[in-house]
């Protein structure tokens, strides 16, 4: 009978942590910025709305097609209306903004370094921000006549308040170490005021401004048609009593086109001043 000779086959060596395959884990961050990004919307909805107007989808009479619209304000353009009209409003939005973002800080840093400033000017502001602010012009137009001013007025209210309201809330978050820490380093109050509490502030004040921006063409929008002569607002009032859809939609674009740009210029601001943070947007 003859042996049988077993051969041992010897075990391979186990992988090593760094020859274990790897399996990729997704990020959680949103991936890169596209460039252009905030177009894409714009331009599809711009897209449907041709669409739809070359299959007949829309009554030309209320939805004029693109290519009308387009035509229209060339026209309003070229006749000197237009352009009128846009450095009226301009001018009108920027005085309001200009006052509105003034109070705003002011009285958001007077609220959120004292306590005396916060209790005489806090509960004010948010007895003012529960006040419908449009809800005012009847009582506005009594004391400051029906002319520019009051216009002015109501656009710096309205973009003062989320300028006050979230600078205040940046200025209440700050962490209390960081002041502890101020103290111990014996920073002065104008010290103290450059290098803690303004870059603290800073996002909040962002928001405000953005909010502030846009406000401030939304309250135009309605103040032009009361006892205007000109502006944007006043051009489709007027085209409203004569049915002129494209105007109106001529008048919508501009306002549209405005507010979009100016809010990516505070964008574009906010990211340069604060590229020192690290976030999902950045």
């Amino acid at each position: 009978m003859s042996a049988v000779t077993t051969t041992t086959v010897p075990a391979a060596p186990a992988a090593t942590p760094d020859e274990r395959p790897r399996t990729r884990r997704r990020g959680l961050s949103p991936g890169r910025r596209l460039p252009a990004a905030r177009l894409a919307g714009p331009l599809l909805v711009l897209a449907l709305w041709a669409a739809a107007s070359a299959a007949g989808r829309l009554d030309p009479a209320a939805i004029p097609a693109p290519w009308t619209v387009l035509r229209t304000g060339v026209h309003l353009w070229t006749d000197g209306t237009l352009a009128g009209d846009i450095a009226t409003s301009l001018q009108r939005a920027g005085y309001g903004f200009a006052i509105g973002l003034t109070a705003g800080v002011v009285l958001a840093l007077a609220s959120g370094l004292s306590r005396t400033g916060e209790a005489l000017i806090d509960g004010t502001v948010q007895l003012n921000r529960a006040i419908p602010t449009l809800g005012l012009i009847p009582l506005f137009i009594l004391w400051l006549g029906i002319g520019e001013t009051f216009k002015i007025a109501i656009i710096a209210i309205v973009v003062y308040i989320p300028i006050y309201l979230n600078t205040h809330a940046a200025l209440a978050g700050i962490d209390h170490r960081f002041v502890e820490l101020a103290e111990v380093q014996g920073l002065s109050r104008a010290r103290f005021v450059r290098e803690v509490v303004v870059p603290g502030a800073l996002p909040g004040f962002f928001v405000g401004l953005r909010l502030g921006v846009t406000g401030s063409w939304l309250g135009l929008v309605v103040l032009e048609q009361i006892n205007a002569t000109s502006g944007l607002g006043y051009l489709m009032f007027q085209a409203t009593n004569y049915g002129q859809s494209d105007v109106i939609l001529v008048g919508l674009v501009v306002y549209g086109i405005f507010g979009l740009v100016s809010d990516s210029v505070v964008r574009l601001v906010e990211r340069r001043v604060l590229s020192w943070r690290r976030t999902l947007s950045s």
